[in-house]
């Protein structure tokens, strides 16, 4: 299917600058945000606690349902709207991880149902104490970053042929990761400590094609984080598959337009690199916006029709879809212009 006829030469790489612009004030944005919020808002998943899910017979406001509970866990508690249509349905998130199950339903449906005077249901409670919720969080900071760096190590082989430095490379990290938590690093610094150096070492090494598709991965991901924290979202273990999913996609179009740099760059030798990275991203630009669509249409689908429990998964392949599309173009292929630029002879 032709989507775009050949020929076309929109100047991508020439707008790169005003694409960093943009991309590092998303991110200047995100970090700001979570420091106001005080972090992530995690779900009971990872932050501990006990979650209610009820239904009313007509909508309130949350802050009338809290001011209906007379227990000063339950008072303390987080209440969100949930679903899309009627507006009924809310999530009750109580702090307190050390509350006895037993008749906290009940508990619940009987001050709602003396407060609001109608019926209360209760679709479900889920429990996870603090310990297992501080376990699972740093599982999924490790799913994240061990996703990134093998992605760095298959990208080096598979473009560079440079296998040997990329096992370096990870073992350098192995160690890194294995030693901090030895010496107090907690999990978060941790993270952050072994993207840096994994970032130092493709600079090091000169792994350029790895470099450029580590950062374009890790803007996407925190882009996605500042999407949920402006949305006052909730990041679960659902939402975790959802970072690694968008991981995966946006890889997925980094291949494809860095394939063809690569082969253009063997083709046209005496067109400078600026041309031909310009060339190959119009050459797989039709095939970026067919599969950038065939997908949205499927998510979005999911996003409007999947009801409560998937909307925030599809909300976050719906954002991480556009700002993957829009990363393999506009902050992976310019990074290798830059390494160009910087690192090989004019000549």
């Amino acid at each position: 299917m032709e989507f775009i006829k050949p020929g076309i030469n929109i100047d991508f790489i020439g707008r790169r600058r005003i694409a960093f612009a943009l991309s590092i004030t998303l991110i200047v944005l995100t970090a700001l945000l979570l420091v106001w919020r005080g972090g992530p808002n995690y779900g009971v998943d990872f932050s501990g606690g006990v979650l209610i899910q009820v239904k009313l017979d007509r909508p309130h406001p949350p802050a009338e349902i809290r001011d209906a509970f007379t227990s000063p866990a339950l008072r303390d508690s987080i209440i969100q709207e949930f679903g899309e249509d009627e507006g009924d349905e809310y999530l009750v998130r109580v702090r307190q991880a050390d509350l006895e199950l037993a008749g906290l339903s009940e508990e619940v449906r009987s001050e709602l149902s003396e407060r609001f005077g109608e019926g209360v249901e209760i679709r479900r409670v889920e429990m996870v104490g603090p310990k297992v919720g501080e376990d699972l969080r740093q599982k999924a900071l490790f799913a994240i970053f061990y996703a990134i760096l093998f992605i760095a190590i298959y990208i080096s082989g598979r473009f560079e042929l440079k296998w040997g430095m990329s096992i370096v490379m990870a073992l350098s990290l192995a160690l890194v990761v294995y030693v901090a938590p030895i010496v107090g690093v907690s999990v978060t610094w941790l993270i952050l400590l072994a993207l840096i150096i994994t970032l130092g070492l493709c600079w090091f090494l000169k792994l350029k094609y790895a470099m450029g598709a580590i950062l374009a991965l890790i803007h996407d991901v925190a882009i996605v984080v500042g999407a949920f924290a402006l949305a006052d979202r909730e990041i679960s273990l659902s939402i975790i598959a959802a970072f690694l999913t968008i991981v995966g996609y946006s890889l997925n179009d980094t291949i494809v337009v860095f394939d063809r740099i690569r082969e253009n760059t063997r083709r046209f030798r005496r067109r400078s690199f600026e041309e031909v990275m310009n060339a190959s991203i119009n050459e797989t630009l039709s095939r970026t916006i067919l599969t950038s669509l065939t997908t949205l249409i499927v998510v979005v689908a999911l996003f409007v029709l999947g009801g409560g429990v998937i909307h925030d998964f599809a909300f976050a392949i719906l954002i991480g879809i556009l700002v993957g599309s829009y990363s393999s173009v506009f902050v992976a292929s310019p990074i290798l212009l830059v390494w160009q630029e910087r690192f090989t002879d004019k000549k």
